[in-house]
Protein backbone atom coordinates (compact mmCIF):
# COMPACT_ATOMS: atom_id res chain seq x y z
CA UNK A 1 0.00 0.00 0.00
CA UNK A 2 1.57 3.25 -1.05
CA UNK A 3 2.36 6.31 1.78
CA UNK A 4 -0.41 8.47 2.31
CA UNK A 5 0.49 11.68 1.05
CA UNK A 6 1.73 14.35 3.99
CA UNK A 7 -1.35 16.58 2.36
CA UNK A 8 -3.88 13.72 2.66
CA UNK A 9 -2.66 12.92 6.40
CA UNK A 10 -2.77 16.20 7.78
CA UNK A 11 -5.09 15.32 11.15
CA UNK A 12 -8.50 15.76 11.99
CA UNK A 13 -7.39 17.58 15.06
CA UNK A 14 -4.64 19.79 13.38
CA UNK A 15 -7.82 20.58 11.44
CA UNK A 16 -9.96 21.14 13.95
CA UNK A 17 -7.41 23.42 16.13
CA UNK A 18 -7.25 25.40 12.69
CA UNK A 19 -10.86 26.25 12.36
CA UNK A 20 -11.04 26.51 16.64
CA UNK A 21 -8.51 29.39 16.58
CA UNK A 22 -10.35 31.30 13.57
CA UNK A 23 -13.45 31.06 15.38
CA UNK A 24 -11.68 32.24 18.62
CA UNK A 25 -10.72 35.27 16.54
CA UNK A 26 -14.12 35.94 14.93
CA UNK A 27 -15.45 36.18 18.31
CA UNK A 28 -12.98 38.38 19.93
CA UNK A 29 -13.44 40.72 16.97
CA UNK A 30 -16.93 40.71 17.44
CA UNK A 31 -16.87 41.43 21.65
CA UNK A 32 -14.53 44.17 20.69
CA UNK A 33 -16.92 45.67 17.62
CA UNK A 34 -20.15 45.47 20.19
CA UNK A 35 -18.01 47.43 22.87
CA UNK A 36 -19.47 50.54 20.51
CA UNK A 37 -22.62 49.86 21.19
CA UNK A 38 -22.49 47.40 24.82
CA UNK A 39 -24.46 50.45 26.85
CA UNK A 40 -27.87 49.50 24.44
CA UNK A 41 -27.36 45.90 24.81
CA UNK A 42 -27.09 46.11 28.28
CA UNK A 43 -30.09 48.14 28.79
CA UNK A 44 -32.26 45.90 26.94
CA UNK A 45 -31.26 43.03 29.58
CA UNK A 46 -31.85 44.79 32.55
CA UNK A 47 -35.23 43.24 33.33
CA UNK A 48 -33.43 39.51 33.31
CA UNK A 49 -30.78 40.81 36.29
CA UNK A 50 -33.97 42.30 39.04
CA UNK A 51 -33.08 43.95 41.90
CA UNK A 52 -35.14 42.14 43.88
CA UNK A 53 -33.03 39.06 44.10
CA UNK A 54 -30.05 41.28 45.90
CA UNK A 55 -31.16 41.41 49.34
CA UNK A 56 -29.53 39.01 51.01
CA UNK A 57 -25.65 38.94 52.75
CA UNK A 58 -23.95 38.22 49.72
CA UNK A 59 -25.58 40.83 47.54
CA UNK A 60 -25.19 43.55 50.11
CA UNK A 61 -21.43 42.42 50.05
CA UNK A 62 -21.54 42.47 46.24
CA UNK A 63 -22.87 45.83 46.29
CA UNK A 64 -20.39 47.41 48.62
CA UNK A 65 -17.79 46.15 46.16
CA UNK A 66 -18.98 47.61 43.03
CA UNK A 67 -20.03 50.38 44.40
CA UNK A 68 -16.30 50.69 45.87
CA UNK A 69 -14.61 49.55 42.57
CA UNK A 70 -16.79 51.34 39.55
CA UNK A 71 -17.67 55.24 40.39
CA UNK A 72 -19.11 55.90 36.60
CA UNK A 73 -22.62 56.80 37.04
CA UNK A 74 -23.58 56.10 33.44
CA UNK A 75 -22.92 52.35 33.93
CA UNK A 76 -25.49 51.41 36.43
CA UNK A 77 -26.60 48.94 34.23
CA UNK A 78 -23.25 46.99 34.21
CA UNK A 79 -23.22 47.14 37.92
CA UNK A 80 -25.97 45.53 37.76
CA UNK A 81 -25.03 42.22 36.33
CA UNK A 82 -21.72 42.73 38.26
CA UNK A 83 -23.26 42.76 41.59
CA UNK A 84 -25.33 39.62 40.13
CA UNK A 85 -22.21 38.01 38.85
CA UNK A 86 -20.48 38.60 42.59
CA UNK A 87 -24.01 37.31 44.16
CA UNK A 88 -24.03 34.24 42.36
CA UNK A 89 -20.73 33.05 43.29
CA UNK A 90 -20.87 34.22 47.17
CA UNK A 91 -24.07 32.22 47.19
CA UNK A 92 -22.16 29.04 45.80
CA UNK A 93 -18.88 29.51 47.86
CA UNK A 94 -19.01 32.21 50.79
CA UNK A 95 -14.92 32.09 50.77
CA UNK A 96 -15.26 32.88 46.99
CA UNK A 97 -12.87 36.02 46.09
CA UNK A 98 -14.29 38.97 43.57
CA UNK A 99 -11.07 40.16 43.09
CA UNK A 100 -8.82 36.93 42.61
CA UNK A 101 -7.92 36.93 39.09
CA UNK A 102 -6.75 33.83 38.09
CA UNK A 103 -6.61 30.30 36.00
CA UNK A 104 -9.78 29.71 37.22
CA UNK A 105 -11.47 33.06 36.44
CA UNK A 106 -12.27 32.07 32.88
CA UNK A 107 -14.25 29.08 34.34
CA UNK A 108 -16.40 31.51 36.73
CA UNK A 109 -17.45 33.42 33.69
CA UNK A 110 -18.61 30.66 31.93
CA UNK A 111 -20.69 29.34 34.88
CA UNK A 112 -22.33 32.45 35.21
CA UNK A 113 -23.34 33.14 31.76
CA UNK A 114 -24.50 29.20 31.63
CA UNK A 115 -26.89 29.60 34.78
CA UNK A 116 -28.35 32.58 32.86
CA UNK A 117 -28.57 31.41 29.05
CA UNK A 118 -28.08 27.60 29.49
CA UNK A 119 -31.36 25.40 29.04
CA UNK A 120 -34.43 25.84 31.52
CA UNK A 121 -34.94 22.12 31.01
CA UNK A 122 -31.42 21.61 32.75
CA UNK A 123 -32.34 23.77 35.88
CA UNK A 124 -30.75 27.01 34.02
CA UNK A 125 -32.44 30.41 33.00
CA UNK A 126 -32.69 30.32 29.23
CA UNK A 127 -31.78 32.98 28.77
CA UNK A 128 -31.12 34.42 24.68
CA UNK A 129 -27.53 34.75 23.88
CA UNK A 130 -27.88 38.50 23.77
CA UNK A 131 -27.77 38.22 26.90
CA UNK A 132 -24.52 36.57 27.30
CA UNK A 133 -23.36 39.16 24.77
CA UNK A 134 -24.10 41.94 27.96
CA UNK A 135 -22.88 39.96 30.54
CA UNK A 136 -19.33 39.53 28.93
CA UNK A 137 -19.14 43.27 28.53
CA UNK A 138 -20.05 43.97 31.79
CA UNK A 139 -17.46 41.68 33.06
CA UNK A 140 -15.06 42.66 31.09
CA UNK A 141 -15.72 46.54 32.94
CA UNK A 142 -15.41 44.78 36.26
CA UNK A 143 -11.99 43.36 35.61
CA UNK A 144 -10.65 46.84 34.21
CA UNK A 145 -11.78 48.49 36.80
CA UNK A 146 -9.90 45.94 39.12
CA UNK A 147 -6.60 45.56 37.29
CA UNK A 148 -6.49 48.98 34.89
CA UNK A 149 -3.07 48.74 34.00
CA UNK A 150 -3.64 45.27 32.52
CA UNK A 151 -3.46 44.49 28.85
CA UNK A 152 -6.91 45.00 27.04
CA UNK A 153 -6.38 42.78 24.38
CA UNK A 154 -5.19 39.72 25.38
CA UNK A 155 -5.57 37.04 28.11
CA UNK A 156 -1.47 34.83 29.11
CA UNK A 157 0.28 33.10 31.66
CA UNK A 158 3.48 35.39 33.07
CA UNK A 159 5.97 32.93 33.14
CA UNK A 160 8.30 35.08 34.63
CA UNK A 161 5.48 35.62 37.66
CA UNK A 162 3.42 33.15 37.31
CA UNK A 163 0.42 35.16 37.22
CA UNK A 164 -2.25 35.34 34.58
CA UNK A 165 -2.02 38.97 32.52
CA UNK A 166 -5.04 40.56 30.66
CA UNK A 167 -8.69 40.06 30.70
CA UNK A 168 -9.86 36.93 31.29
CA UNK A 169 -12.94 37.76 29.41
CA UNK A 170 -10.60 37.53 26.33
CA UNK A 171 -9.29 34.07 27.37
CA UNK A 172 -9.79 31.27 24.52
CA UNK A 173 -11.98 29.71 27.08
CA UNK A 174 -14.69 32.07 27.27
CA UNK A 175 -14.31 32.64 23.27
CA UNK A 176 -14.78 28.44 22.66
CA UNK A 177 -17.83 28.88 25.68
CA UNK A 178 -19.59 31.54 23.83
CA UNK A 179 -18.56 30.14 20.47
CA UNK A 180 -20.48 26.92 21.25
CA UNK A 181 -23.71 28.87 23.36
CA UNK A 182 -24.01 31.03 19.54
CA UNK A 183 -24.30 27.46 18.22
CA UNK A 184 -26.41 25.95 20.66
CA UNK A 185 -28.83 28.75 20.53
CA UNK A 186 -29.36 28.79 16.91
CA UNK A 187 -29.66 25.28 16.33
CA UNK A 188 -32.49 25.47 19.14
CA UNK A 189 -34.01 28.35 16.34
CA UNK A 190 -32.84 31.53 17.90
CA UNK A 191 -32.07 34.55 15.75
CA UNK A 192 -28.03 35.37 16.53
CA UNK A 193 -27.56 38.41 18.63
CA UNK A 194 -23.68 38.57 17.58
CA UNK A 195 -22.67 40.93 15.54
CA UNK A 196 -24.62 41.25 12.63
CA UNK A 197 -22.91 40.21 8.86
CA UNK A 198 -23.95 43.14 5.89
CA UNK A 199 -25.85 40.92 3.80
CA UNK A 200 -26.16 41.65 -0.27
CA UNK A 201 -29.74 42.95 0.64
CA UNK A 202 -28.35 45.28 3.66
CA UNK A 203 -25.85 46.72 1.31
CA UNK A 204 -28.76 47.26 -1.06
CA UNK A 205 -30.30 49.23 1.13
CA UNK A 206 -27.07 51.46 1.68
CA UNK A 207 -26.56 52.35 -1.83
CA UNK A 208 -30.38 53.93 -2.21
CA UNK A 209 -29.88 55.37 1.35
CA UNK A 210 -26.65 56.79 0.66
CA UNK A 211 -27.61 57.75 -2.90
CA UNK A 212 -31.07 58.75 -2.36
CA UNK A 213 -32.51 61.37 -5.11
CA UNK A 214 -34.33 63.39 -2.01
CA UNK A 215 -30.58 64.35 -0.46
CA UNK A 216 -29.81 67.54 -0.27
CA UNK A 217 -26.51 68.31 -2.62
CA UNK A 218 -24.09 68.10 0.79
CA UNK A 219 -25.71 65.03 2.20
CA UNK A 220 -25.45 63.21 -1.07
CA UNK A 221 -21.63 64.29 -1.75
CA UNK A 222 -21.38 62.58 1.76
CA UNK A 223 -23.34 59.86 0.85
CA UNK A 224 -20.97 58.83 -1.96
CA UNK A 225 -18.10 58.76 0.19
CA UNK A 226 -19.68 56.61 2.94
CA UNK A 227 -21.06 54.43 0.27
CA UNK A 228 -18.05 53.42 -1.56
CA UNK A 229 -16.19 52.83 1.34
CA UNK A 230 -19.17 50.73 2.84
CA UNK A 231 -19.07 48.76 -0.55
CA UNK A 232 -15.03 48.16 -0.89
CA UNK A 233 -15.18 46.83 2.89
CA UNK A 234 -17.91 44.65 1.79
CA UNK A 235 -16.12 43.06 -1.35
CA UNK A 236 -12.80 42.86 0.19
CA UNK A 237 -13.68 41.52 3.35
CA UNK A 238 -12.32 44.27 5.32
CA UNK A 239 -13.24 45.99 8.86
CA UNK A 240 -14.01 49.58 8.84
CA UNK A 241 -10.04 50.47 10.06
CA UNK A 242 -8.81 48.46 7.05
CA UNK A 243 -10.89 50.10 4.45
CA UNK A 244 -10.56 53.68 5.64
CA UNK A 245 -6.40 53.34 5.39
CA UNK A 246 -7.38 52.80 1.33
CA UNK A 247 -5.09 55.60 -0.27
CA UNK A 248 -5.42 56.35 -3.97
CA UNK A 249 -1.58 54.88 -4.33
CA UNK A 250 -3.36 51.47 -3.37
CA UNK A 251 -5.31 52.01 -6.98
CA UNK A 252 -3.91 50.71 -10.47
CA UNK A 253 -6.67 51.98 -12.81
CA UNK A 254 -5.60 51.83 -16.48
CA UNK A 255 -7.36 54.35 -18.74
CA UNK A 256 -10.26 53.21 -20.77
CA UNK A 257 -10.40 49.73 -19.05
CA UNK A 258 -13.52 49.66 -17.37
CA UNK A 259 -13.67 46.06 -16.64
CA UNK A 260 -11.82 45.80 -13.47
CA UNK A 261 -9.63 47.65 -11.01
CA UNK A 262 -6.58 46.36 -8.90
CA UNK A 263 -6.00 46.83 -5.71
CA UNK A 264 -2.92 46.34 -3.03
CA UNK A 265 -3.09 46.30 -0.14
CA UNK A 266 -0.81 47.09 3.02
CA UNK A 267 -0.04 44.33 5.25
CA UNK A 268 -3.04 43.42 7.52
CA UNK A 269 -3.70 42.90 10.74
CA UNK A 270 -4.39 38.80 10.65
CA UNK A 271 -1.05 38.61 7.83
CA UNK A 272 1.54 40.32 9.72
CA UNK A 273 4.69 38.78 7.29
CA UNK A 274 5.05 42.12 5.23
CA UNK A 275 3.50 40.55 2.08
CA UNK A 276 0.69 42.52 0.20
CA UNK A 277 -2.70 41.57 -0.38
CA UNK A 278 -4.15 42.22 -4.37
CA UNK A 279 -7.49 42.07 -5.35
CA UNK A 280 -9.05 42.47 -8.96
CA UNK A 281 -12.68 44.23 -8.50
CA UNK A 282 -14.63 43.67 -11.41
CA UNK A 283 -17.18 45.57 -13.22
CA UNK A 284 -20.82 44.00 -12.23
CA UNK A 285 -23.10 44.88 -15.25
CA UNK A 286 -25.93 43.03 -13.55
CA UNK A 287 -25.74 44.60 -10.39
CA UNK A 288 -24.99 48.32 -10.92
CA UNK A 289 -25.22 49.02 -6.96
CA UNK A 290 -22.52 46.69 -6.30
CA UNK A 291 -20.37 47.41 -9.44
CA UNK A 292 -16.60 48.68 -7.85
CA UNK A 293 -16.13 50.24 -11.49
CA UNK A 294 -18.88 52.58 -11.29
CA UNK A 295 -18.75 53.50 -7.48
CA UNK A 296 -15.44 54.44 -8.14
CA UNK A 297 -15.98 56.90 -10.89
CA UNK A 298 -19.13 58.18 -8.75
CA UNK A 299 -16.40 59.17 -6.43
CA UNK A 300 -14.11 60.42 -9.57
CA UNK A 301 -16.91 62.76 -10.50
CA UNK A 302 -17.30 63.52 -6.98
CA UNK A 303 -13.61 64.68 -6.42
CA UNK A 304 -13.30 66.09 -10.10
CA UNK A 305 -9.36 67.45 -10.79
CA UNK A 306 -9.24 69.74 -7.52
CA UNK A 307 -8.52 67.11 -5.39
CA UNK A 308 -4.95 65.32 -5.81
CA UNK A 309 -5.08 61.86 -6.36
CA UNK A 310 -2.60 61.15 -3.92
CA UNK A 311 -3.29 60.43 0.47
CA UNK A 312 -6.21 58.98 1.61
CA UNK A 313 -9.55 57.99 -0.13
CA UNK A 314 -11.93 59.03 1.71
CA UNK A 315 -12.21 62.20 2.88
CA UNK A 316 -14.41 64.48 4.94
CA UNK A 317 -17.79 66.35 3.08
CA UNK A 318 -18.32 69.92 5.29
CA UNK A 319 -22.11 70.82 5.70
CA UNK A 320 -21.84 72.71 3.05
CA UNK A 321 -20.63 69.91 0.83
CA UNK A 322 -16.89 70.86 0.38
CA UNK A 323 -14.88 67.97 0.08
CA UNK A 324 -11.84 68.37 2.68
CA UNK A 325 -8.39 66.66 1.51
CA UNK A 326 -6.60 67.75 4.44
CA UNK A 327 -9.30 66.13 6.70
CA UNK A 328 -9.26 62.53 5.73
CA UNK A 329 -12.52 60.24 7.07
CA UNK A 330 -11.64 58.41 10.34
CA UNK A 331 -12.60 54.83 11.30
CA UNK A 332 -14.73 56.21 14.38
CA UNK A 333 -16.48 58.76 12.17
CA UNK A 334 -17.56 55.94 9.40
CA UNK A 335 -18.29 53.79 12.33
CA UNK A 336 -20.94 56.17 12.98
CA UNK A 337 -22.32 56.83 10.23
CA UNK A 338 -23.21 53.46 9.86
CA UNK A 339 -24.97 53.16 13.01
CA UNK A 340 -26.39 56.52 11.86
CA UNK A 341 -27.38 54.97 8.32
CA UNK A 342 -28.67 52.05 9.92
CA UNK A 343 -31.00 53.77 12.48
CA UNK A 344 -32.07 56.17 9.20
CA UNK A 345 -33.54 52.76 7.29
CA UNK A 346 -35.01 51.35 10.57
CA UNK A 347 -33.01 48.55 12.02
CA UNK A 348 -34.09 47.72 15.40
CA UNK A 349 -30.74 46.08 15.89
CA UNK A 350 -28.58 48.67 14.56
CA UNK A 351 -26.18 48.27 17.70
CA UNK A 352 -25.38 44.69 16.69
CA UNK A 353 -23.54 46.11 13.45
CA UNK A 354 -19.84 47.25 13.78
CA UNK A 355 -16.59 47.59 12.74
CA UNK A 356 -16.24 43.91 11.63
CA UNK A 357 -19.63 43.20 10.00
CA UNK A 358 -19.00 43.51 6.35
CA UNK A 359 -16.47 40.50 6.33
CA UNK A 360 -18.42 38.41 8.95
CA UNK A 361 -20.72 37.14 6.45
CA UNK A 362 -18.44 35.89 4.57
CA UNK A 363 -15.76 34.28 7.26
CA UNK A 364 -18.94 33.16 8.81
CA UNK A 365 -20.31 31.00 5.92
CA UNK A 366 -16.53 29.74 5.57
CA UNK A 367 -15.72 28.62 9.03
CA UNK A 368 -19.21 27.53 10.47
CA UNK A 369 -20.22 25.89 7.01
CA UNK A 370 -17.56 24.70 4.53
CA UNK A 371 -16.32 21.12 5.03
CA UNK A 372 -13.96 20.59 7.37
CA UNK A 373 -11.58 19.40 3.93
CA UNK A 374 -11.64 22.55 2.75
CA UNK A 375 -9.98 24.46 5.87
CA UNK A 376 -6.94 23.26 4.99
CA UNK A 377 -6.64 25.41 1.63
CA UNK A 378 -8.30 28.50 3.17
CA UNK A 379 -4.94 30.25 3.67
CA UNK A 380 -4.52 30.24 -0.15
CA UNK A 381 -7.66 31.86 -0.58
CA UNK A 382 -7.22 34.22 2.37
CA UNK A 383 -4.09 35.69 -0.36
CA UNK A 384 -6.49 37.22 -2.60
CA UNK A 385 -4.40 36.35 -5.37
Amino acid sequence: MPSPSPFTARSAAEKIISVDDELCLLDLEDADSLLLHVQDLVTQHLGEFPEDQLDDEAARYAAKMTKASITDGTRDGHLRIIKHYITFHLRRNKKWDATRVDDKTPHDIAAFITQKCGPVEEGFEGRKYSTAVSTRAALTMWYKNLRPNESLTEWRLDSVTNTWRGLPTRSRQVSQFMVGLEKTKAKSGEVSSSARALALEDIHRLYKHCLDSNLTVAQRRAGIIRYVAYLLAWLMLLRIDEVIKLRFENFDKIPGERRYIDISLNTRKQNQTGLLHSWRLHANDSDSSICPVRAFILLASLYGPEIKKTGPLFLHVTAQGAVMQSQPLTASALSRSLSRDLQGLGYSSWALYGTHSFRRAVTMFRYFYSPNDNHEFMHDYDRNK
